[in-house]
C-alpha cells in the first residue's frame, strides 16, 4: 500500500511486461481479490506450489511454509495444551460475560462492600427505640462479625495499604465496642491497630484514602471516648491531627452549606453542621453525595426518612454491608464498555453495550455526568468517558460539556479539588481527540492542557493515580501519549492493553479500597486472550498463504520485498481482524502488494516519459478479461491516476483503491456506479480520504528519503480533515452510506496516519507483537 507503494523499488524489466498474462501477476490476481474465503487447513495443505523457473531456494521456502502450516493445524483445531483449551472455551466465556452484563442491567453498581461505611451504618442508634440504645441496623453488625480478616483487621483482603486497613479496622472496632458485642473479634482488631499504627508514617501520599485526614481522627475520638487502648500520642497520629486542622480551616463553611459539593461525601468527619440546609442537597435516591457513611451520620443526627430508606436499600442489596459509594451506575457501565472495547471483544456484546450506553446517555446533562446517575455533582472523569464512548457510538453529544470543568485555562475533575487526578486527565485527553468540525476550541484547549499535564508526570516518573491502583496505568498513559487516536490501530491497542489490564488485581481508592467487579474482571481478560490467540493463529495461516502467493507469482522480481508484503498484511489485519472478514482483509493486503509492484514498474516508465502509454496498455488489458466490473473499474481509476507528470504521487488514489477493493470483497459494494454517482456523502468521503492520504503519503515519502518539498504543515492540515472524517463516520445522520463502509474509510485513513506517525522500527515491533508473539 504506501505506504508501500511509495517505497522506491527496483524497476521491472521492459521485457517482462510483454510476456503472456501468466507472467504478470496483477493480471491473474484480480480474480483472487474478489473472494478470499478462509480456507480449511486441509485444502491449504494439499495445494502444491508450481514454481516453474523459480530457484531451489524458493521451492524450499514453500516446503518450509507448508510444514509450518501442518504444525499449526492442531492448534487451530484445539489441541491438548492449556491455550488451545482456553480458546475452545471462548464461546462459553462469552455467554458467561453476557449473563453478567445482562444481570447488571438494572444494577446501581457492581462493587464491593466497605467495612468503614458499614461501621458507620452500624453506629446508628435505633430511631424508634425511645430511651433504649440498640442498633438500627443489626445486620450491619452481623456483616462486620462475618468479614474480619485472619490477621484481625478489616479491609481489602487482596491488597495491603495501611490507611485502608486501619480506617476500616478502627471503624469496625468502634462499632462493636459501641454495642458491646463480639468481644473477641473486637480485641483482635484492637491489637491489629496497636501493632500497625506506626506504619501511617510510612504510607504513600499518592495513595491516600479519600478524606482520611478528616475522618480517621473522628473515629479516634470515638475510640478514646469508649476507653479503647490506643496510643493516641503516636507521632504518626499527631501528623494526621495537624493535617485535619489545616484542611478544615481551608473548607469554606458557607460554600459547604450553599450548594452540592464533594465535601458532602465526608460529612461524617465534620462538626457544627447546619443539617436543615445540608439536607436540601440530598440526591434523589435519598443519600448525601452517594456516601453511605455520610448518610448514616446524617441519619443519626436528623432521623431523616429518606436517608433511612437509602441505607436500607444499600444494606439489602449488599447482604448487610454497604459500599463506599452508591450508586455508581454510570461509572460501572461506562468503564465496563471501555474495557470490553480495548480488550478487543466488544463485538460479542453489541446489544448489551448499546443498552449500557443508552442508559448513560439518559443521565448525561449539559453540565456533564456524575459517577452515579442520581448524584448532582458532575466530574470530568465520567464526563470524558461518556463523551468519547457516546460519540464513537453515534450519539449526539456536545463538546460544551467540558466548559464546566475549566477555570482560567486549567481543567479540574471536581470543583475545589486538592490535587489533580492522573486518570481524569488521561481520560479527558482520550476524549479530546474525538473532535468534530463544529466543535469550538475548547476540545483543542483541553487536549493541550491534558497532554502537557501527562507529559510532565511522565517526565518526573510519577504516573500513579489517587483513585486507582493499577500496575498497567503507567503503560496506558505512555501508549496514549505515544500513539494518538488517529494513529492507533485496533489490534495494536488491544495487544498492548492485554498486558496493561489488571483485571481483578486492580483496586479503586475511596474512603477505603474497593473493587469494581464489572469493570475489572478476570473473565474479560481470559476471553480477550483466547480471542486474540484465535486471531493470531488465523493470521499466521493467512500470512503463510499470502507468502506462498507472493513467491508463486515471483513478485520479488517486480520490486516487492517480503517485508513489504508482511507490512501490507499487518496493516489490513490490524484494522480488519474479525475471522469472518478474511475476504476484506486479504483483499486489502493483496491489493496493496499488487499496487506496489505496478507502481514500481510504472515509476520506471515515468522516468522515461512512457508511463501514459503503459497505463493505457494495462487499462486495455483489464477490459479484455471477464472480471468483476466494480473491481475492474476500481483498478482502472487507480491506473488512470498515473501519468508522466504525476511521477507516482498516488497515495490518495491508492487509499481509494483499497477502500473500493475492501467494499467489493465484502459484498457491500455491488455496484460502483451506484455508490460513486448517487451518493454525495460517499463522494465526499472519497474526496477527503484521498486528500488526507495523499498528504500523508508525501510525508511518508519524505521520511524515507524523498523530497521534503510541501511537507511543512501537513500534520495540521490532516488534523483538520480528520475532524470531518470522524464526524462523517460517527456523527452523520445520512443513511446513504452504511456504517461499516464509513468505518472502512476510517480504517484506511488511520493506517496511513499510523505509517506516517511510526518509525519503521516501531512498525516492525508491532508486527512482531501483534502477529507472532504469543499472548501469555
Amino acid at each position: 500500500m504506501q505506504m508501500q507503494v511509495l517505497t522506491a523499488a527496483s524497476s521491472l524489466p521492459r521485457a517482462t511486461l510483454l510476456r503472456p498474462a501468466a507472467a504478470e501477476p496483477w493480471r491473474q490476481s484480480f480474480l483472487q481479490l474478489q473472494a478470499c474465503p478462509i480456507q480449511r487447513p486441509g485444502i491449504m495443505l494439499h495445494c502444491k506450489a508450481q514454481l516453474q523457473g523459480q530457484e531451489t531456494r524458493e521451492r524450499r521456502q514453500l516446503d518450509d511454509d507448508e510444514h509450518a502450516v501442518m504444525e499449526a493445524i492442531p492448534f487451530l483445531q484445539g489441541g491438548d495444551d492449556d491455550v488451545a483449551a482456553s480458546t475452545s472455551e471462548l464461546p462459553y466465556m462469552i455467554e458467561s460475560i453476557k449473563s453478567k452484563l445482562r444481570a447488571a442491567r438494572n444494577s446501581l453498581g457492581e462493587t464491593t462492600v466497605s467495612a468503614y461505611d458499614t461501621a458507620w451504618i452500624a453506629l446508628v442508634n435505633r430511631l424508634d427505640g425511645g430511651g433504649e440504645r440498640s442498633p438500627q441496623f443489626p445486620e450491619a453488625i452481623d456483616w462486620i462479625a462475618r468479614n474480619q480478616l485472619p490477621d484481625g483487621s478489616w479491609g481489602d483482603a487482596g491488597m495491603f495499604i495501611v490507611q485502608d486497613r486501619l480506617i476500616n479496622t478502627l471503624g469496625c472496632v468502634v462499632a462493636l465496642a459501641t454495642w458491646g458485642v463480639h468481644e473477641e473479634q473486637r480485641a483482635r482488631g484492637l491489637a491489629y491497630i496497636q501493632d500497625n499504627l506506626w506504619r501511617l508514617g510510612e504510607d504513600d501520599e499518592e495513595w491516600m484514602m479519600v478524606g482520611f485526614e478528616i475522618t480517621f481522627p473522628v473515629l479516634l475520638e470515638k475510640a478514646k471516648n469508649l476507653g479503647l487502648d490506643i496510643n493516641y500520642d503516636d507521632p504518626a497520629l499527631q501528623d494526621i491531627y495537624a493535617k485535619r486542622q489545616l484542611k478544615l480551616a481551608k473548607i469554606p463553611r458557607e460554600a459547604l452549606h450553599a450548594r452540592p459539593t464533594t465535601l458532602l461525601h465526608s460529612l461524617e468527619g465534620m462538626e457544627n453542621l447546619d443539617w436543615e440546609r445540608l439536607l436540601q442537597f440530598k440526591c434523589p435516591a435519598g443519600s448525601l453525595h452517594s456516601s453511605p457513611a455520610a448518610s448514616a451520620y446524617a441519619l443519626s443526627e436528623t432521623g431523616d426518612k429518606e436517608l433511612l430508606e437509602y441505607l436500607e436499600t444499600a444494606i439489602n442489596n449488599f447482604d448487610g454491608g454497604a459500599p463506599c459509594t452508591y450508586p455508581v451506575d454510570n461509572f460501572d457501565r461506562l468503564w465496563s464498555v471501555d474495557r470490553l472495547r480495548r480488550l478487543g471483544i466488544s463485538r460479542y456484546f453489541t446489544s448489551e453495550i448499546e443498552e449500557y450506553l443508552e442508559y448513560a446517555y439518559r443521565h448525561l446533562s449539559p453540565d456533564g455526568m456524575s459517577y452515579g446517575g442520581l448524584c448532582p455533582v458532575k466530574d470530568i472523569d465520567d464526563t470524558a468517558m461518556a463523551f468519547r464512548l457516546l460519540r464513537l457510538h453515534g450519539y449526539n453529544v456536545s463538546s460544551s460539556v467540558f466548559n464546566h470543568f475549566e477555570k482560567d485555562g486549567e481543567y479540574f475533575c471536581f470543583a475545589g479539588q486538592s490535587s489533580q487526578s492522573l486518570t481524569a486527565m488521561y481520560n479527558s485527553y482520550r476524549a479530546s481527540q474525538i473532535v468534530f468540525p463544529g466543535d469550538d476550541d475548547g476540545l483543542e484547549q483541553l487536549r493541550a492542557y491534558c497532554r502537557a499535564f501527562l507529559e510532565e508526570r511522565r517526565a518526573t516518573g510519577n504516573l500513579r493515580d489517587k483513585w486507582v491502583i493499577a500496575n498497567g496505568l503507567p503503560s496506558e498513559v505512555e501508549y496514549a501519549l505515544d500513539f494518538p487516536w488517529k494513529a492507533s490501530l485496533p489490534r495494536v491497542e488491544t495487544r498492548v492493553y492485554l498486558e496493561q489490564y489488571g483485571a481483578s488485581e486492580d483496586a479503586w481508592i475511596g474512603k477505603g479500597l474497593y473493587r469494581m467487579t464489572l469493570v475489572n474482571n478476570d473473565l474479560y481478560l481470559e476471553a480477550a486472550k483466547a480471542d486474540f490467540t484465535n486471531f493470531q493463529r488465523l493470521s499466521r495461516l493467512e500470512w503463510l498463504s499470502l507468502k506462498r502467493w507472493y513467491i508463486r507469482n515471483n513478485l520479488q522480481a517486480h520490486g516487492v520485498t517480503e517485508q513489504s508484503v508482511l507490512r501490507a498484511y499487518f496493516l489490513a489485519a490490524a484494522n480488519i481482524f474479525e475471522p469472518n472478514r478474511a475476504a476484506e482483509r486479504l483483499g486489502w493486503a493483496r491489493t496493496a502488494i499488487l499496487a506496489e509492484a505496478i507502481a514500481s514498474h510504472l515509476r520506471q516508465y515515468s522516468a522515461n516519459g512512457a508511463a501514459d502509454g503503459m497505463t493505457e496498455r494495462l487499462i486495455s488489458g483489464l477490459a479484455s478479461h471477464d472480471w468483476d466490473w466494480s473491481l475492474r473499474e476500481a483498478w482502472k481509476q487507480w491506473l488512470m491516476s498515473w501519468t508522466n507528470e504525476s511521477q507516482g504521487s498516488t497515495g490518495g488514489d491508492t487509499a481509494l483503491l483499497l477502500v473500493r477493493t475492501i467494499e467489493i470483497c465484502s459484498g457491500r459494494h455491488g455496484s460502483a456506479e451506484q455508490s460513486l454517482k448517487n451518493s454525495a456523502d460517499y463522494a465526499r468521503l472519497e474526496q477527503i480520504a484521498s486528500s488526507m492520504c495523499s498528504k500523508l503519503a508525501t510525508k511518508i515519502l519524505a521520511q524515507n528519503g524523498g523530497s521534503m518539498d510541501n511537507v511543512e504543515g501537513i500534520d495540521q492540515e490532516v488534523d483538520v480533515e480528520m475532524k470531518e472524517v470522524i464526524q462523517r463516520v460517527y456523527g452523520s445522520s445520512s443513511n446513504d452510506v452504511s456504517s461499516v463502509t464509513r468505518q472502512t474509510f476510517l480504517d484506511v485513513v488511520k493506517s496511513f496516519c499510523y505509517v506516517a506517525h511510526c518509525s519503521p522500527e516501531t512498525i516492525d515491533g508491532h508486527i512482531s507483537k501483534v502477529l507472532f508473539e504469543d499472548v501469555n
